[in-house]
């Protein structure tokens, strides 16, 4: 190796370096890169019913917005007066856990007497469980203690979705001119198959969380759960991560069951069974076929790499990031190099299928390597 490609080599490297350091700031940017693409889809509609692009852009925002406030002003106060009524109900949880527990260990005696006298002693079980969550408490503080970083990251990705949807095309031409100049058409084709399946996987997402909502709505109404307006629009919302998602939506309502009546949290956690089955076996490949396919194991694979790598934000873009991700390795490894690779050798492996006694001949295979 000469000493150019040794510099090459270390530029590479200082480079990717440099870019892992920023890794979390790439990941804002790429955050507000998907939601000016998602959003530009509906200024996109409106501007096809003759409304100027400003306003297009002042009206989808505007909707936004009054969405936003609304899922706040709706969810936000109640679900701290319910935290702060759980935190409070807590002990007395305990109380009845323990009760159920002391209960189930003197009917255990009573139905297997011939058992060793070694069964753990309840309250010590219950004292260790205490300082527990005691912890978890405390630690909730430290979590809310970070609300003002979430805040700017939140303000900053909001600056740079407004610039990209306000001006899209000076971002992608500057983007498109960082290729050479015979591939930069091609790059420009793939940025708007990726525009499509960024669109397609919102509309499918969409689809799924209204759905979703509403038979949650439904299930906790009929069951008697306070909130149940509230819950089923976190169900909807957290169904935009999935796999994790519906298993989060599912834990308030259930705790909150738990100390309004234990049979409530039994049928609650059945109704979420239900409603994921239903989900994932009829909705998901009815919806999904017609807007983007991901593979399941691809999909919770990406979702471990982003959360390990850039956390809970990089959980929540997981999913969107892969479709990009997917749409240009479709693009530019498998149909720009792969399928387009011709072995020397692929001449002399065509005659030896033709024409090898031992090998059954087959004309759909031998027309394909006349091809190559």
């Amino acid at each position: 190796m000469n000493f150019g490609r040794w510099i090459g080599l270390i530029v590479l490297l200082i480079s990717l370096y440099i870019l892992w350091q920023i890794r979390q700031l790439l990941l804002l940017l790429l955050t507000a890169v998907v939601i000016a693409t998602a959003l530009n889809r509906l200024v996109l509609q409106l501007q096809r019913l003759n409304v100027k692009r400003g306003w297009a852009v002042l009206i989808t925002l505007t909707s936004l917005l009054a969405l936003l406030v609304g899922f706040f002003v709706l969810i936000v106060p109640a679900f701290i007066e319910q935290f702060q009524q759980l935190i409070a109900l807590l002990p007395t949880g305990l109380v009845r856990i323990q009760t159920w527990l002391s209960w189930l260990e003197l009917q255990i005696v009573e139905r297997f007497p011939n058992l060793p006298g070694n069964l753990p002693d309840i309250s010590s079980l219950i004292q260790q469980i205490q300082p527990i969550v005691t912890q978890l408490l405390g630690q909730s503080v430290n979590f809310f203690s970070t609300s003002i970083t979430a805040l700017l990251q939140f303000l900053l990705v909001l600056v740079l979705t407004l610039m990209l949807l306000a001006q899209p095309q000076p971002y992608r031409q500057s983007f498109i001119r960082l290729f050479p100049s015979f591939y930069r058409r091609r790059v420009d084709e793939i940025l708007t198959r990726c525009d499509v399946a960024l669109g397609s996987w919102a509309v499918g997402a969409v689809i799924e969380g209204i759905f979703i909502a509403v038979l949650s709505g439904l299930g906790l109404w009929i069951i008697g759960v306070p909130l149940a307006l509230a819950h089923a629009m976190l169900a909807g919302l957290l169904n935009f991560i999935p796999n994790i998602g519906p298993t989060l939506s599912a834990v308030f309502p259930i705790a909150i069951a738990l100390l309004d009546a234990p049979w409530k949290s039994v049928a609650v956690l059945i109704l979420y069974i239900v409603i994921q089955n239903i989900e994932s076996y009829w909705l998901t490949p009815l919806v999904m076929a017609h807007q983007v396919a991901l593979l399941p194991a691809i999909t919770l694979t990406a979702q471990l790499l982003f959360a390990g790598f850039f956390g809970a934000l990089g959980l929540l873009m997981a999913l969107p990031l892969t479709v990009i991700a997917k749409t240009w390795l479709e693009e530019v490894l498998f149909i720009d190099i792969l399928d387009k690779w011709r072995h020397p050798q692929a001449k002399v492996m065509h005659e030896e299928v033709i024409y090898d006694t031992n090998t059954d001949y087959d004309p759909e295979i031998s027309e394909e390597w006349k091809e190559v």
